[in-house]
């Protein structure tokens, strides 16, 4: 038999053998499967990322735009192109997606198309921000005015610099607007804005002189013009257009200068998800003001009927979703605080009998509000007036149903209480003098008779209950009235039955 070191030494060859092999296996798996896994991942570098912005600049966007540079990244896709018809948007929303463009390790191209579309505004910092700026024919872009970037202020935008002055030397708090001095804030906002173009001008090699214009004469450029004055890089018919005239191009990301090679990229379409056109629609000015309204009525009927459920679910539902909504857009608090009032007053208005001045009163706080809750300086984000027109006449119809319900329990007569009783038609069912028992509603009442200069009633006549003292009641008779069938204690012929009291 083999010696126990002849056994071991064969195990070590055999466990060196199966060693061996599993290397020679993965090798193998190595030259057929790097090839494609390189030839993958070159392919994806070959991709260009297309993202489509075609409405007004807000959160929807920002993270819509967020979303598709993850996933250029992750792709490590060769480029970006945003593809944009926008009026502009939210100063804070347009300075995030900014400052993203500007740390993107990827090139990034906004193209304004198609015809008929431009990037106002908010677009037109966009436009500046990224690497390449290209237009479509028939495309124009700027009125970047503060107004239009921020959220305060009103009125025309300041004038040009006087002849001489350098621009964007104007004293701070300084310029023209309609022969006065613009207010401090205002100002401020347009020497900011003017100081962030101007920046991004210098940082890509564009006209900075004409984005100061932009900003403070609200100037605007078609597309042909725009190339002339070294406002945009590119004039391009469509998408193969403007990737061959990109080709070759020098382009400074992050520290890095890099030379774009479109010519063979395969452009690769990004449509939002569900999640971004959700948030697109909540935080579009006419639904956020539905759902807000939506939601407050759907709880004051829940409190006026409580127990219906269905109102107060879906009105709770609305009210957050529209509070998170307005959370998002650029609301003016005096505008939310009138809505408020209004419907406050609306309430009270089924609670108190002012004759509809509560009611008539919150009406007309529902519709100044609703006219100011948006601040309407902000491009893209201003409320319908045809909204809130089909809301001020549903607040109407809610104040006449009020009103109908009011004025109808108002001549209803009354069921319980003194009232109740009073004209209230009864039978005889004992009398004595001027005093006896009479079955009312129901009950069996003593009873007096009232102005009958002593005559008896008959037991089975009818009467009607003109008073009440105590837990007696005062009773007339009804002329021509036949008595009451069924209506108490009476005897079979017609006579009286003893009360049950034991009285004669």
């Amino acid at each position: 038999m083999p010696s126990t070191g002849a056994r071991a030494a064969r195990a070590g060859l055999r466990l060196v053998w199966l060693a061996m092999l599993r290397a020679m296996a993965a090798a193998v798996l190595g030259l057929v499967l790097l090839p494609g896994m390189a030839l993958a991942q070159q392919d994806r570098a070959r991709e260009a990322i297309v993202l489509d912005i075609n409405d007004a600049i807000g959160p929807a966007t920002l993270e819509y735009l967020e979303q598709g540079m993850e996933e250029a990244e992750r792709r490590r896709a060769s480029l970006l192109i945003l593809r944009i018809d926008t009026p502009g948007g939210l100063d804070t929303v347009m300075r995030q997606i900014i400052r993203r463009i500007l740390a993107s390790p990827i090139p990034v191209a906004c193209y304004v198309s198609p015809s008929g579309a431009r990037a106002a505004s908010a677009g037109t910092f966009i436009l500046y921000a990224c690497h390449v700026a290209a237009m479509a024919p028939g495309t124009n872009l700027g009125a970047a005015t503060p107004v239009a970037i921020g959220g305060g202020g009103g009125g025309a935008p300041p004038a040009s610099p006087s002849p001489g002055e350098k621009p964007g030397q104007e004293g701070e708090g300084k310029g023209t607007q309609g022969g006065g001095m613009l207010e401090p804030e205002r100002a401020k906002a347009t020497n900011d804005a003017v100081a962030y173009i101007r920046s991004l001008a210098d940082l890509r090699g564009r006209n900075a002189d004409w984005a100061e214009r932009a900003v403070r004469e609200a100037a605007s450029l078609p597309a042909r013009v725009a190339l002339e004055q070294k406002v945009i890089d590119i004039v391009a018919r469509d998408m193969a257009d403007l990737m061959a005239q990109m080709n070759g191009q020098e382009v400074l990301v992050g520290q890095t200068r890099l030379t774009l090679a479109t010519q063979d990229l395969r452009l690769v379409e990004m449509p939002p998800d569900w999640r971004t056109q959700f948030l697109a629609a909540i935080t579009n000015p006419n639904i956020a003001y539905l759902l807000l309204m939506v939601g407050l009525y759907g709880l004051i009927f829940e409190f006026l009927s409580p127990g219906t459920f269905a109102p107060g679910v879906i009105g709770g539902l609305c009210l957050l979703v529209g509070l998170f909504a307005l959370n998002l857009l650029p609301i003016n608090t005096a505008g939310v605080l009138l809505l408020l009032a209004g419907v406050a007053l609306l309430v009270a208005e089924a609670f108190a009998a002012s004759f509809g001045i509560l009611g008539v009163g919150g009406i007309a706080a529902i519709a100044i509000g609703s006219l100011i809750l948006f601040r309407g300086e902000v491009p893209g984000f201003t409320l319908a007036p045809g909204i809130v027109l089909a809301v001020t006449a549903m607040s109407g119809a809610f104040l006449l149903l009020i009103l109908k319900v009011g004025w109808q329990a108002h001549r209803r007569r009354a069921t319980t209480g003194d009232p109740a009783l009073r004209s209230m038609a009864g039978v005889v069912l004992y009398w004595e003098g001027d005093r006896g028992e009479v079955h009312v509603h129901g009950e069996n009442w003593q009873a007096r008779a009232a102005g009958l200069s002593g005559r008896a009633l008959m037991p089975g006549q009818a009467v009607r209950v003109t008073g009440r003292d105590g837990l007696i009641l005062t009773v007339e008779p009804v002329n021509g009235a036949a008595p009451e069938a069924g209506g108490g204690r009476r005897s079979g012929m017609g006579g009286t039955a003893p009360p049950s009291d034991g009285r004669p």
